[in-house]
């Protein structure tokens, strides 16, 4: 089963600390098993891969980051912008209905918490499957 993740950026204004949104998409049924927030660091991508261990996931497709070549087994990943595609789509689809997660908007949140539970229920509301 093709399962991969893609991590977001996302910018608090006005001190302008980067925060990410990390997920892993199911490319099957187009749903999101998992996410995390964190910085862009191995840290925050084992998170995620501590997440997705009930899943049972035979392979992880991802673009070539450092993160993901370290800390996914390498006879689970494939690396390759072809197999990014689908879930660049639905990044797009994140900033389209989030405005927060636009690149150049008026829309922020003034704290980090505000703005990973305003991005979780949408997640939770409309991408689970």
């Amino acid at each position: 089963m093709g399962r991969w993740w893609r991590y977001k950026w996302i910018t608090f204004h006005p001190s302008l600390t980067q925060h990410w949104l990390w997920y892993a998409y199911n490319t099957k049924t187009g749903g999101v098993l998992a996410y995390t927030f964190g910085p862009r660091n191995d840290e925050t991508c084992r998170e995620l891969l501590a997440l997705l261990t009930p899943f049972c996931i035979g392979m992880v497709t991802s673009d070539d980051w450092g993160s993901y070549a370290r800390e996914v087994p390498k006879e689970k990943h494939l690396t390759g912008k072809i197999f990014t595609q689908r879930i660049e789509r639905n990044n797009r689809t994140l900033r389209t209905r989030i405005k927060r997660l636009a690149r150049k908007t008026i829309c922020f949140s003034r704290s980090v918490e505000i703005h990973e539970k305003v991005i979780g229920s949408f997640i939770e509301k409309h991408m689970f499957y």
